[in-house]
């Protein structure tokens, strides 16, 4: 049998349709989809593992998932083959590039750093259902700033994952955390080594009660320090996230 080589295949997708990333009974979800389209245009059962998991109605702008297949056409024409696997797969799922890596590369465990952003906007508007977060009240985005320079390093982030999660560390190194005001939206950029489950959506509540909510900025330091999640702010609901970046060392 002819050996199989490994590839990255980096995609894009709008979440709302989907119970999230990963494969589950009884739900669609965007790994579904993919290994459908892959089986049907390699014309083998084709098994993928992503960068990570995105939860139900949560959107990727970037992420990364490895595959194995001996099938010479994606590198012979890897064009063709991107098109060809767009076809297949529903209008709100695309790839835009394939890689061919190493034979051990790894699309969880190779990641040196992930991106994401979190949406808010203030007036109404229908064409940002499902895309962003509809609130009524201005935050202090200078004060809540000010409190995310707080989540800066290396730290333990216990307070803002899901209880029960099976991770070998809470804790996390985050390089980037702040607000961007546009002229009827905010958004929160936030970038770390790893995340954990539930991480950003509690840290955006977080910080929202800091500029909504009048609690003082060293409120952050207090949730952090106490590793509880009872004493962080609500999770912010799904469709406001997106993973925007996913680093590796040998893909520019």
């Amino acid at each position: 049998m002819e050996d199989k080589r490994r590839y990255f295949l980096e995609i894009a997708y709008d979440g709302t349709a989907y119970h999230g990333w990963q494969v589950q009974p009884n739900a669609i979800t965007v790994q579904e989809k993919l290994n459908q389209a892959l089986a049907t245009f390699f014309r083998e059962p084709i098994e993928t593992l992503g960068a990570g998991r995105t939860d139900t109605g949560v959107h990727a702008k970037q992420l990364y998932l490895h595959l194995d297949t001996a099938n010479k056409s994606i590198v012979q024409n890897p064009e063709k083959c991107i098109h060809a696997l767009n076809a297949l797969l529903p209008y709100d799922i695309a790839v835009k590039n394939i890689y061919a890596v190493a034979n051990d590369a790894h699309a969880r465990f190779d990641a040196t750093a992930r991106s994401y952003a979190y949406h808010v906007h203030f007036k109404k508007d229908p064409f940002l259902v499902h895309k962003s977060w509809f609130i009524r009240d201005i935050p202090d985005i200078e004060k809540m700033n000010a409190a995310a320079k707080l989540l800066l390093g290396k730290k333990d982030f216990s307070c803002f994952s899901k209880s029960n999660t099976q991770v070998f560390t809470n804790i996390c190194t985050v390089t980037e955390a702040r607000w961007e005001q546009n002229a009827d939206s905010i958004v929160f950029h936030i970038s770390a080594d790893r995340f954990l489950r539930n991480m950003v959506r509690a840290t955006v509540g977080t910080l929202l009660e800091v500029g909504l909510k009048g609690k003082p900025i060293t409120y952050v330091n207090e949730v952090l320090e106490s590793k509880s999640r009872s004493k962080a702010g609500v999770s912010v609901p799904a469709h406001g996230l997106y993973l925007t970046q996913v680093i590796y060392p040998y893909i520019n």
